[in-house]
């Protein structure tokens, strides 16, 4: 389901103190949109366990900062190992 239109996008209030502070800002709330004025500014993700950093481009505006900050490693399978040297019977 949707956000509802009224309720315009959702920005933590600590960006603005961050904005004028920082050159890079720390989000927390995966959850929030995107807004315009980040445009080409590095922004640090935080996924649960660190910080990814993520430079946004106009691309990436509009969407969600969870959307670029992945929660879980990929899981790569182990393949079986040859036993080199050793003899059929």
């Amino acid at each position: 389901m949707s956000r509802s239109s009224w309720k315009l996008n959702y920005l933590p209030k600590s960006v603005n103190k961050q904005l004028k502070k920082k050159k890079s800002l720390n989000i927390w709330t995966r959850a929030a949109l995107i807004p315009s004025f980040l445009l080409n500014r590095l922004v640090k993700v935080y996924n649960g366990k660190e910080y990814k950093t993520i430079k946004i481009t106009q691309e990436k505006i509009g969407f969600k900062f969870g959307e670029f900050s992945n929660t879980r490693k990929p899981y790569i399978y182990k393949g079986k190992k040859k036993i080199i040297g050793k003899k059929n019977k």
